[in-house]
């Protein structure tokens, strides 16, 4: 019978020796190869009767499968043999690699550095979403609805809601989402800086993109004056750039400071690369800032008449740049492999 013959061949297969390659040749003609005994007993399936025939061809796919696995463990054997006496994969004379240190992408480093200066002056870190509403993003930061300030950030925006606009939908423009959460949901003293991504619809190019990530710190308590204000940027900018530094504060304005500055430091025009990042004058913005407008507390439920504060803000790019002399902005996410290893270390 046929289930006789498969018990045979299992026989057969368990003891047919394989020595040599000559042997493992033989054993495939036999036992695997198209024209072998295991594939002849397929044939006979059309004998057994129809009730049997399931059970038969279990125990054939059993057998073959048997055949396969014992042709592959031999053949691998000699194949792992064949490697051995070749010598070894390796030059062991050679010295060995030294361990490499990855790299730190020079944004993730800036921003390291920024928030360490800021945590020692007392400052917390905060987060927020990305995805923001008008109200958040500017409403409540006394960006009255027509304002050319909203033009000039040049939104994404995500979802419009005709009934009420502050509830538009939109990819922040400034972290400055972040300072409303805060203050709406904490009680003055307040200190703390915020750090992440920001988006603007503007043409990608060496000087622009359409994302970027800023650093904004806000201060509210009693008494918080704009001595306070200059004193905690010139001290920042000792630390992150050079001890001898000097800045100087340029009146400037913003929809929610009042009064407003924007923060230069000194580089000057000695060399063909402080000329171009200064565009001749010697000074290079880093920041803008100012005393936080009354309406902007008042929009928080914070009482301007009991307290005062400052906010500031500034690009992670623009500091990154300055401290590693990367000039192009779309090298920041374009990920090539070549620039990221220039920090390698670092």
């Amino acid at each position: 019978m046929l289930t006789e013959r498969v018990k045979e061949i299992f026989q057969e297969i368990e003891q047919f020796e394989v020595a040599t390659k000559e042997q493992l040749e033989q054993y495939r003609q036999r036992f695997v190869g198209r024209k072998g005994v295991v594939e002849a007993l397929f044939e006979g399936l059309k004998d057994i009767a129809k009730e049997e025939r399931r059970a038969v061809g279990q125990e054939l796919n059993a057998l073959k499968n048997f055949a396969i696995d014992r042709f592959a463990v031999i053949q691998a054997e000699f194949e792992a043999n064949d490697s051995g006496t070749a010598g070894p994969s390796v030059d062991l004379t050679l010295p060995v690699t030294p361990n490499q240190l990855g790299s730190i992408h020079p944004l993730t480093l800036a921003r390291a550095k920024i928030i360490e200066i800021f945590e020692r002056m007392g400052f917390s870190v905060a987060d927020g979403p990305e995805i923001e509403s008008d109200w958040y993003n500017f409403t409540a930061l006394n960006f009255p609805e027509n304002h050319p300030a909203r033009e000039m950030q040049d939104t994404f925006f995500v979802a419009k809601n005709a009934e009420d606009p502050t509830q538009d939908m939109l990819l922040r423009t400034h972290t400055s989402n972040v300072q409303i959460r805060m203050m709406e949901r904490q009680k003055p003293p307040i200190r703390a800086i915020m750090p992440g991504r920001v988006y603007r619809n503007e043409a990608i190019s060496a000087r622009a993109h359409c994302f970027f990530h800023q650093v904004e710190g806000l201060y509210i308590d009693k008494n918080v004056s704009f001595k306070d204000l200059k004193d905690t940027l010139y001290h920042f900018s000792k630390e992150m750039f050079d001890k001898d530094v000097k800045i100087r504060l340029r009146p400037s304005f913003f929809p929610f400071t009042e009064p407003s500055a924007e923060i230069d430091i000194w580089l000057g025009t000695d060399t063909e690369e402080t000329y171009r990042l200064s565009k001749g004058t010697g000074w290079v913005e880093i920041a803008g800032s100012g005393m936080v407008d009354p309406n902007v507390l008042a929009n928080c439920g914070i009482d301007p008449e009991e307290y005062t504060g400052f906010a500031f803000g500034m690009g992670i790019e623009r500091i990154a740049q300055l401290r590693y002399g990367v000039r192009d902005l779309r090298l920041y996410s374009e990920n090539d492999v070549r620039f990221l290893r220039q920090f390698e270390g670092v």
